[in-house]
C-alpha cells in the first residue's frame, strides 16, 4: 500500500489540535484540501479516523492507533532535524576552557587533537588557571567547560566527571644520588628541602590533609605556582617534591629528576570535566564535552 506521507502529517495536526480548521490554519492550508486528504487517507486505510462533531474531530479506536505510530515517527524526523541543526553548529564558533597544568598534559592535549581533527572550524580558546580559578570561571561564565585535577571542591550547580586517574611521586634532582638508596614517610620530608604547590591551591589542601593525619604541619620551604614550575626546580635540586605521574614519568626517563621511594600511602587522584548546569552548552560545547567523556577509564 503506498499512501502519500503528507497524509500522515495533515492527520497528525488534525488529531493534534482536534479540529479540521485549527490544523488548516497552522498548516496554512484550505480547510477544505484538509478535509480531503483526511478523506483520502480513510478511504486508503478502510476505516474512519475521525468522528466529525459541530465541536471538532475526536479520534476514533482505528484514529488513536495509528497515532501512536505517527507520533513515534514524527518525533524520529524531529530528532534528525535536530542532528542537522547541531552539525551546522559544529562548521564554526569557538569553545573556551579553563584547564590546569596536569589536566593539559595529561588529558586535554589528547582530546583536542581529535577534536580539531574532526572539527577544524571550531576555534578553542584555553585558559590556565588553577582548580580554584577554573571553578570561578565556570560561575561567571567566562568559560564553557573546565578540565582539573580533585579535589575540585565543586558543588551545585556545577557537574563533576571524573575522566581519568594518576598517582603522585616524590622525586628530586640528580644531585640527591643518595635518595634512591632510601624509603621516607611524610615526617622525614621535614628534614629536607620540601617544594610544594601554592596555598591558594587544591594540591596544597590535598597534602595538608595528609599531613594533618600524620599530626604534621605542611610548611613547604619554597612554594611553585604552577606544576611546571615545581619540575623546573625539581630538576635543578632545590628540593624535593610531589608530581603528578604524567608529569614526572617523562622526567625520570629522561634522568633529568628521580623518583624517591615513599612509604605513606597517597590516594589516587583525578582529572575531571565540569561544567555549570545552569548554563546551556552551544552544539560545539557539547560535542567537546562528547569527546572529553570518550576518555574516561574503563574502571
Amino acid at each position: 500500500m503506498f499512501i502519500n506521507y503528507d497524509y500522515y502529517r495533515i492527520f497528525y495536526y488534525v488529531a493534534k489540535y482536534g479540529s479540521f480548521t485549527q490544523a488548516a490554519n497552522v498548516l496554512m492550508e484550505n480547510q477544505s484540501n484538509i478535509t480531503r486528504i483526511i478523506t483520502n487517507l480513510e478511504t486508503e486505510l478502510g476505516c474512519e479516523l475521525f468522528v466529525r462533531t459541530n465541536k471538532g474531530a475526536t479520534l476514533t479506536p482505528e484514529g488513536e492507533k495509528l497515532l501512536v505510530h505517527v507520533n513515534a515517527a514524527a518525533k524520529e524526523l524531529q530528532l534528525g532535524e535536530e542532528e542537522i541543526s547541531a552539525g551546522k553548529g559544529l562548521e564554526s564558533g569557538t569553545i573556551t576552557v579553563s584547564v590546569s597544568e596536569t589536566a593539559l598534559h595529561g588529558l586535554l592535549l589528547k582530546v583536542l587533537h581529535k577534536f580539531t581533527t574532526a572539527y577544524p572550524g571550531i576555534k578553542i580558546r584555553i585558559l590556565n588557571f588553577s582548580t580554584p580559578q577554573a571553578i570561578s570561571s565556570l560561575h561567571s561564565g567566562i568559560a564553557d567547560l573546565a578540565i582539573v585535577t580533585s579535589p575540585t571542591g565543586s558543588a551545585k550547580p556545577l557537574q563533576e566527571t571524573r575522566i581519568k586517574t594518576f598517582s603522585e611521586l616524590l622525586v628530586c634532582g640528580p644531585e640527591y644520588s643518595d635518595m634512591k638508596y632510601k624509603r621516607l614517610r611524610f615526617e622525614d620530608l621535614q628534614s629536607y628541602q620540601f617544594i610544594c604547590l601554592g596555598r591558594d591551591t587544591k594540591t596544597f589542601e590535598f597534602y595538608n590533609k595528609l599531613f594533618s593525619k600524620e599530626d604534621l604541619v605542611l610548611s613547604p620551604d619554597m612554594e611553585a605556582a604552577t606544576t611546571d614550575q615545581l619540575l623546573m626546580m625539581v630538576k635543578n635540586n632545590l628540593g624535593l617534591g610531589f608530581l603528578p605521574d604524567i608529569i614526572a614519568r617523562p622526567a625520570i626517563e629522561a634522568g633529568e629528576i628521580q623518583e624517591v621511594k615513599f612509604d605513606d600511602p597517597i590516594p589516587k587522584r583525578y582529572i575531571c570535566i565540569l561544567k555549570n548546569t545552569e548554563n546551556s552548552l552551544s552544539a560545539a560545547a557539547k560535542e567537546f564535552e562528547k569527546t572529553v567523556l570518550e576518555e574516561r577509564d574503563s574502571k
